[in-house]
């Protein structure tokens, strides 16, 4: 009984496999005429689906909505009683469904057509009305669904993939990078693991500074007093020209047995690894760990030289648990 219900499971996704490689293969000019179409858009992108296909719809808003395209989806049913209203002639509409020939569409396409709105179709069939009324028709190639053949499955799949397939593409050709989606999700895990340098970093009165003329005896002072591990060395200009650790601490007391009036400069730590501000959090983790250490110094822009911030291990490791 087990291995019988494993190879239906299985016989479903060998189904979807097939689809989304017939889809792979189909993809040509209309998909690229699709991508600069929205990055054109000036307005909404607005999705619409029946039954299956409007779930899809909504995923695909979200992610467009996700990397700075506004979109939001629309059912079908609610558009014949006032929710057409909601579509500007500005707007990108885009149709999804399968046969292309449901009766939901008929008052949608209708409105596109009469108020000028540009119409992305999302369908397999060549006869349906949807294909032949889409400025860019993007045509799912036909596939075998799972249960009978009748349950909307590898269809669906095909759907959402070439809706991720448009988003990605979206996403590259705007450089819409890992800040820019930052913006977007500053919660949850997602929004932990894109915090930047300068989210986390210590900042002000907080960063362990001490002047490279400084004695020894002083240093140690600040270097307790901060509690961080180290100090970040500047020159009299304000600049960092090295940073001492406790590391750097014990070495020095194994070789000298007095250095309360040694000076810190001849002994810090010169060239140490800084970050810019919007370094991602996780990048400098992994830094951290590959360099074995438990500090960096944060700077802007191109200042390497200007310490802005500090980060220690601690924090880090708490913003990302």
């Amino acid at each position: 009984m087990i291995n019988e219900i494993n190879e239906i499971g299985k016989n479903v996704i060998d189904l979807q496999i097939k689809a989304l490689k017939k889809l792979k293969n189909s993809l040509d000019k209309p998909f690229n005429d699709a991508v600069r179409a929205i990055i054109k858009c000036k307005s909404k992108i607005i999705i619409c689906g029946v039954g299956k296909s409007g779930i899809i719809a909504s995923k695909i808003s979200a992610t467009l909505s996700s990397i700075g395209t506004p979109s939001f989806s629309l059912s079908a049913n609610d558009c014949s009683h006032g929710d057409l209203g909601r579509i500007s002639s500005q707007d990108i509409l885009i149709l999804i469904s399968y046969s292309g020939k449901t009766d939901e569409l008929k008052n949608i396409i209708k409105y596109a057509k009469s108020n000028k709105i540009f119409l992305i179709g999302i369908v397999s069939n060549k006869n349906s009305n949807l294909y032949k009324s889409s400025n860019i028709k993007l045509l799912i190639p036909e596939v075998k669904e799972s249960g009978y053949g009748i349950v909307p499955t590898s269809s669906t799949t095909s759907q959402l993939a070439l809706g991720d397939a448009l988003s990605i593409a979206l996403m590259k050709k705007k450089k819409f990078g890992k800040l820019d989606f930052k913006k977007f999700h500053p919660a949850g895990n997602l929004g932990n693991k894109l915090k930047t340098a300068g989210d986390i970093m210590l900042i002000k009165k907080k960063i362990p500074f001490v002047n490279e003329n400084e004695l020894m005896k002083k240093a140690l002072k600040i270097l307790n007093l901060k509690k961080l591990g180290f100090l970040v060395v500047i020159n009299n200009q304000g600049l960092n020209v090295g940073i001492f650790t406790d590391g750097d601490l014990k070495r020095l007391m194994q070789k000298k047995q007095k250095i309360e009036n040694l000076k810190i400069k001849s002994f810090m730590t010169k060239k140490p690894y800084t970050v810019e501000e919007n370094t991602l959090a996780t990048e400098i983790l992994s830094q951290m760990n590959k360099r074995k250490i438990t500090n960096v110094c944060v700077y802007k822009n191109n200042n390497k030289k200007k310490t802005i911030g500090v980060i220690h291990i601690h924090n880090l490791l708490s913003v990302l648990k």
